[in-house]
């Protein structure tokens, strides 16, 4: 509905068979764990996958209250189980059996501070968790939210290479509040139905890494260059939008729990073989000439069955590309330089 999703009219009947039959009480067994299930994007988040009905496991992890969260999260009536685990000596049993791992642990941004002041404490936090996820569940899909993504999802196939069982397919970068934000901006402008909207987001997921594809997006409007610039800049923005209007007091943390909710629900349909289930993500690529690239993915059982092409772009989109390249070839350098220190 809100998803950056494309659906094969062919498929419509096997789609509508699929859901016919995840609806009648055959929907698999999965388990979800959040890393950093306390915090301002781990609670929302909680609580938006207690709502999700593919869940039959939730697990909660974080070094300190995620009993209370638990506790709080459990009593709503629905059909996942919740578990709270605090701590390190708990985080393998929060870990145990997952098929989706979503990790939004980490300190979020601050008035003043780039993606690139986070780094060195929330890497250091995801170093740690991919450590135990390829030692405790090497074969969950990894949601990576912790920030600077761009950097973050280079470390943690770093991690996994070093253990042995790196397999790109699984590994995602979620870039899906890039995507909200320049369907909502858009709609707006477009005097649109939001609902309708559809905008893929390439590159990556900071500043001007983020290149909406606006050209691309449907319904399409006619709006001038100067409109799409802006909607543009605005998107890139969008975080920093939201940490100055809360002024000191946090950073985007409820947006960021929807768009991680919607990636996630994409996963675990893909994982459940419902079809055509197309997102945008950061993941290994070669699209590109850079390894990692956010861009239209299909999931499967698998994670990644397919990586799309870009398809046509306009000539601002076409300089934003190549202006984008070089910041986030630094950030996936940085982050493969920290993972091997």
């Amino acid at each position: 509905m809100f998803r950056c999703m494309l659906v094969r009219s062919s498929s419509s009947a096997k789609q509508s068979l699929m859901r016919r039959n995840l609806s009648s009480g055959s929907v698999p067994e999965r388990k979800v764990a959040i890393l950093g299930a306390a915090g301002g994007i781990g609670q929302p988040l909680a609580l938006l996958m207690k709502l999700n009905p593919l869940v039959s496991s939730l697990s909660l992890y974080d070094i300190a209250n995620t009993p209370g969260v638990a506790a709080d999260v459990g009593h709503i009536n629905t059909r996942s189980e919740v578990v709270g685990y605090m701590g390190d000596d708990n985080l393998a049993k929060a870990l145990e059996g997952a098929d989706l791992v979503i990790i939004p642990a980490g300190v979020p941004r601050k008035p003043g501070m780039t993606r690139d002041d986070l780094f060195n404490i929330n890497a250091g936090i995801v170093k740690n968790l991919c450590s135990a996820i390829a030692k405790f569940c090497p074969h969950a899909l990894v949601n990576m939210i912790s920030n600077p993504v761009n950097s973050t999802v280079p470390i943690a196939a770093e991690i996994f290479k070093k253990a042995g069982m790196y397999d790109e397919k699984k590994l995602f970068g979620v870039t899906t509040l890039d995507v909200v934000r320049a369907k909502t901006f858009y709609a707006g402008k477009a005097n649109v139905p939001v609902a309708e909207v559809n905008v893929p987001v390439i590159g990556g997921h900071a500043g001007v890494t983020i290149l909406p594809l606006f050209s691309q997006a449907t319904p399409q409007a006619n709006l001038s260059g100067d409109v799409l610039t802006a909607l543009t800049k605005r998107t890139q923005d969008g975080g920093t939008e939201v940490v100055e209007a809360k002024a000191g007091k946090g950073s985007a943390t409820l947006s960021m729990a929807y768009a991680g909710a919607l990636f996630a629900d994409a996963c675990l349909k893909g994982l459940n073989g419902v079809p055509d289930v197309v997102e945008c993500s950061y993941v290994q690529s070669t699209i590109t000439e850079l390894p990692f690239f956010a861009s239209k993915v299909r999931l499967g059982k698998n994670g990644v069955e397919e990586v799309l092409d870009l398809g046509p772009l306009s000539d601002f989109e076409k300089e934003g590309l190549e202006a984008l390249k070089p910041e986030l070839k630094s950030s996936i350098e940085k982050g493969v330089k920290f993972a091997n220190q």
